[in-house]
Order: structure tokens, then C-alpha cells, then sequence
């Protein structure tokens, strides 16, 4: 399979193709989907077999015995990221914002207050504000290119009516990998105040080439406190399948989880079990890594161009597929280099804003495409900002 093979979504109940003229007013016909954080690659051929092997199959009934799918967890956290856990701490939730839900339901009541190093993924404060929760933002500061998170002024933030902090690890949109130093800053942090943790990791297969993602769960001595969150679906574009796994060492934690899950009466979904259990394999590990050096040569495209353009910025990054960049020097209010990017360029692209603090000046980019659109993207930009040459 190449990654450079087009492949028409438009047409196919396709938020990211479908909804986009809708949302950004950018032309359905020629514009450029740059924002949903889906890829437009066919999943791994290991990944179809098995769709393909129950659609032959012709009957969708309950799934029992999911031994096999726990089995590739394991094997998949072992192999790839030096995780070792324990089969019987996973739950599955439908899709990490669910399972980012189930975290805030089962752990914090109405009221209280939930940590996010910000500017990060939206749809963490989306969820905490629906819970009638308070989203407290920890704003982090960019330091030679980079976000750091300044620890002192967190703790002066604090309360105590804080109950939860939120990772996003690899960071969405920033691109970063934290480092172990880092992560026991994090954890730190979040024994201090009593802070349940949670790590949402779904980005931790995606990261370039010269880095390596740690789990929190490798950090010592916050197992009573630690949530991580895991999936398939970033990694092998299934993010419809609606599958990921929230996964609990601690036995209060996972006694509290599992109340909430049996109380909802949630269960998983077999085409989400089956094509996780595929794509946990070495296949699946072969297609992955030649899907980051395929990202890797769109990053450095991307990037390269976008640097090149006066005032223009692209945060490094060291994982994901999105781009993180800063319109700040060019001088342009929001609504001016947005318009440029939209009308201009007919690229839509996340708006900074909805990440948080931190977030006013900048346009997330997802280049998850073939090479050949993102160069598209890339000329278009030059042309649109052509004025700052």
C-alpha cells in the first residue's frame, strides 16, 4: 500500500471532508481538510482482513471471550513501549473522549476542579465544562521552540478544591514528547495537591524519528493515583471503530471505574475488539513504523514551508501528525490570518482559541495526507501570505 495514494472521502459521512465548508465556509470542491485529527490513509491491510473476515462472516452478534484482545494490549505495550501491565486493568471505553468522561464522572463530583496544561486537545475542557466541572488552565510557556510547564506558578494556582489533572502525552497540539524529568514533575505536581492523573497516551506511536515516548506508568511511585489512556484508533486511523482503553492499576481506582462502567451499562464494540486485536501484531507494527517515516518527509515539507513565510512559525515537533503554528509575528489580528488561511488558501485548519490559554495566535495543521495535498497546502500558504516575502 502507498501512502501517496489519494483516496476520496468526500461523499462518505466524512466529518472531515463532509462537514468542512459547512464550519470553515472553505470551498467542498477544491478546499483542503486540514483540521480533524484523522488521517486520510487506508488502515493497515492487517487491520481491513479482519472487517473483511466478519463481514464474510455475515453475523454481528455479542462478543464474548476477550482474552486475545487483552493478550495484544499486553503484547503491543511490552514490545513497543516497554510497558508491562497487567491484562485484567484494562477497561474498554468507547473512544478516549468517552473514556476521558468516564474518568471525570467516576473520580470528581460537580464542582470540582480539573487541571489542563494548556493550550491542549479541546475536547478535554469540552468534557470537564458538560460535567459541571471547572476547568482550571495551567498555562505553559514556550521555551527555545518548545512548552514547558512552569510548576511553580501551578502550585500558586491551586486551591484545593482541584481533584483531577489532565495529560496529554504526547502533547496535542504542541507535538511534544516529555521527557522523564518532565513526567516526574507532572506526577510531582499531582501527589502535592491529591490530583488524580490521568494520561491520555493516544499519540504514543506517532512520534518521529530520534524520539521515544515513556509512559507515565513507567514514572515510580504514583500507581494509586494513575490513570492511562490507550488506543488503536490515532495510530491506525479507526477512529470511527469508537475503541479505546482506559487502564487501571490501582485496585480502589479500578473498583470505582468499574462501578461507573456496570452503572451505565457500557460495554465494547466487536468491530472495535477485532480490529484492535489485528492491529496489535507485528503486521500491524510494520505498517506503523512506515507510516512515521511517511509522516516524518510530510513534517519536514510542511514545516520547511511554512518557516520560509515572514512571520510564520511551526512549533518542532517530535510526534502526531499535526502541525502547531504561530501567526504572532506577522502582525495580523486573528481574524485577518484566518481568513487568509480559509478564504485565501482554502485550507481549513483547527482555530487556536479552542485549545485554551496559549492557544489566540495559532492554527493547528494536520498533514495526515498524501505528500502531493500537502504540498498543495504548502504552495497555497506561500501564495496567500506572498505580501510578507
Amino acid at each position: 500500500m502507498s501512502f501517496d495514494t489519494p483516496i476520496e472521502r468526500r461523499g462518505t459521512h466524512c466529518v472531515k471532508w463532509d462537514a468542512m465548508a459547512k464550519l470553515y465556509d472553505v470551498p467542498a470542491d477544491t478546499g483542503i481538510p486540514m483540521w480533524v485529527a484523522d488521517m486520510d490513509f487506508a488502515t493497515a491491510p492487517v487491520v481491513q482482513k479482519a472487517v473483511q473476515d466478519m463481514a464474510d462472516h455475515g453475523v454481528y452478534g455479542y462478543f464474548g471471550d476477550d482474552s486475545a484482545y487483552r493478550a495484544a494490549i499486553q503484547w503491543w505495550m511490552t514490545e513497543r513501549h516497554g510497558w508491562d501491565l497487567d491484562p485484567a486493568h484494562i477497561f474498554t471505553t468507547h473512544g478516549l473522549v468517552n473514556g476521558t468522561a468516564m474518568c471525570v464522572d467516576a473520580f470528581t463530583e460537580p464542582g470540582d476542579g480539573i487541571v489542563l496544561f494548556t493550550p491542549v486537545y479541546h475536547a478535554f475542557a469540552r468534557v470537564i465544562s458538560a460535567a459541571g466541572r471547572r476547568v482550571v488552565e495551567c498555562e505553559m510557556v514556550q521555551e527555545n521552540g518548545r512548552y514547558k510547564m512552569d510548576f511553580d506558578a501551578y502550585d500558586a494556582q491551586m486551591t484545593g478544591s482541584e481533584k483531577m489533572v489532565i495529560l496529554c502525552s504526547p502533547h496535542n497540539p504542541g507535538g511534544c514528547v516529555w521527557s522523564r524529568e518532565e513526567l516526574r514533575a507532572v506526577a510531582d505536581f499531582a501527589k502535592r495537591h491529591d490530583l488524580v492523573l490521568v494520561s491520555d497516551e493516544i499519540h504514543h506511536d506517532l512520534v518521529m524519528p530520534g524520539h521515544t515516548h515513556t509512559p507515565m506508568s513507567l514514572i515510580e511511585g504514583i500507581e494509586d493515583r494513575l490513570v492511562m489512556m490507550t488506543a488503536t484508533t490515532k495510530t491506525f486511523n479507526i477512529a470511527g471503530s469508537h475503541s479505546g482503553n482506559v487502564i487501571l492499576a490501582d485496585p480502589d481506582l479500578r473498583a470505582k471505574f468499574g462501578a461507573r462502567m456496570a452503572a451505565l451499562g457500557l460495554s465494547a464494540n466487536s468491530f472495535g475488539l477485532f480490529m484492535a486485536t489485528a492491529a496489535y501484531s507485528p503486521e500491524g507494527a510494520q505498517w506503523v513504523d512506515d507510516l512515521v517515516q511517511y509522516l516524518d518527509g510530510n513534517r519536514r515539507l510542511f514545516d520547511t514551508a511554512v518557516n520560509a513565510i515572514p512571520g510564520l512559525t511551526s512549533m518542532p515537533l517530535a510526534a502526531t501528525y499535526l502541525a502547531w503554528v504561530d501567526f504572532k509575528d506577522t502582525g495580523m489580528t486573528r481574524e485577518e490570518f484566518t481568513s487568509r488561511v480559509e478564504q485565501g488558501a482554502g485550507i481549513a485548519a483547527n482555530h487556536g482559541p479552542t485549545f485554551g490559554s496559549g492557544g489566540d495566535s495559532f492554527l493547528r495543521f494536520n498533514f495526515a495526507t498524501p505528500r502531493a495535498r500537502v504540498q498543495e497546502a504548502c504552495d497555497r500558504l506561500t501564495e496567500a501570505f506572498k505580501d510578507l516575502q
